[in-house]
């Protein structure tokens, strides 16, 4: 493969773009500190035009089995209990719907056993991707801090995650609130998943996006992660560097690259029915961005979260994602983990 940087400094504003330039020196961040669409100044986050411009002088990139392009399927785990406010809307939408089986099954789940609850719905998604020959990862929380609620113990899924693992899916990290620029608590939350799982893990997301280009690339490739893909936005969907693949970051202050591979996130699930008005909008926003990246030859990074199954007031959520792998199984996509996609990128 071409060595990116040597294409991407030959343009100035492109090279800007790449190595996000204006995050160096933010003018503000969100309430959670993290840079917003809102406030770059590259507003349109539907034009990939840095990886056009890679594209256009050189950048090759091949797939298995001659794939056009790739689709990295990820999922948070922020829940694997639902929160009491999720029991009341979920039991609001069956009454509504007088579904009373589904809604025994989203009430009285507690009462049987624990490991009943909806949001243990690990092996349903593989299912659910297994049948459109996809795998994906899955990210999950190993902190007790966060600024909301206490959310789980990774050990009492241990059997989920020995699973999801044995079956060729991914087990990552979701970073805490609090972790993500303290290589400390990164490397405790690692070595406590790694001891769930009883192997070593490579990918990391932190919890709700919380990132600092270029600090964070730098704690996680010295807290031994091969790959991120936290670098998205919240409030907007589409390519925050203007790239649709997979790169190595560049750190602006040391003038050098930064020894791991950002799978850039493009789609979340919540901020995509943010700013679509219907299931028909978020449907036409996904299949036009999917579009795209397999013009260039990309990567599109989805996040659905598992709390979007199993759940009765977000059937839509779940229903598009089905909708979205057999569009990506049609077209002939290579429909991979975050892990995958590492390992194949890194080899090319």
């Amino acid at each position: 493969m071409l060595d990116i940087y040597s294409i991407l400094k030959g343009n100035s504003e492109i090279w800007d773009q790449f190595s996000k330039k204006e995050e160096y020196s933010p003018i503000m961040l969100d309430a959670r500190e993290r840079f917003s669409y809102s406030n770059t100044i590259y507003k349109d986050v539907f034009n990939p035009n840095v990886s056009e411009y890679s594209v256009q002088n050189g950048f090759q990139v091949e797939y298995p089995d001659n794939k056009r392009f790739a689709v990295c399927l990820t999922h948070d785990i922020d829940e694997i209990y639902p929160p009491l406010k999720h029991t009341i809307l979920s039991s609001a939408y069956c009454l509504k719907n007088l579904n009373l089986g589904e809604l025994k099954r989203q009430t009285f789940w507690k009462i049987k056993d624990r490991r009943q609850s909806p949001y243990i719905n690990f092996r349903r998604i593989m299912d659910l991707e297994d049948k459109y020959d996809a795998k994906s990862s899955f990210y999950f929380i190993a902190t007790e801090k966060d600024p909301i609620r206490f959310r789980y113990n990774v050990e009492d899924v241990e059997n989920e995650l020995a699973f999801i693992s044995d079956n060729g899916w991914e087990v990552g990290l979701h970073g805490g609130y609090y972790s993500y620029n303290d290589l400390d608590e990164i490397l405790k939350e690692k070595q406590r998943i790694e001891s769930v799982l009883g192997k070593n893990i490579i990918g990391y997301r932190n919890h709700y996006l919380r990132f600092k280009t270029p600090d964070s690339w730098e704690l996680l490739s010295k807290a031994g992660f091969k790959y991120d893909t936290t670098f998205g936005y919240t409030d907007m969907v589409g390519f925050r560097n203007g790239m649709c693949h997979p790169f190595k970051p560049y750190n602006r202050n040391e003038n050098k690259g930064i020894a791991i591979l950002e799978i850039p996130l493009v789609v979340m699930d919540g901020t995509l029915f943010d700013v679509a008005n219907s299931f028909e909008d978020a449907w036409g926003c996904v299949k036009q961005l999917i579009d795209i990246v397999e013009k260039y030859n990309g990567v599109i990074t989805l996040l659905w979260h598992n709390n979007a199954f199993n759940c009765s007031f977000r059937t839509n959520w779940s229903n598009l994602y089905e909708k979205i792998l057999k569009y990506c199984y049609e077209k002939g996509a290579w429909m991979a983990s975050g892990e995958e996609i590492c390992e194949w990128w890194n080899n090319l």
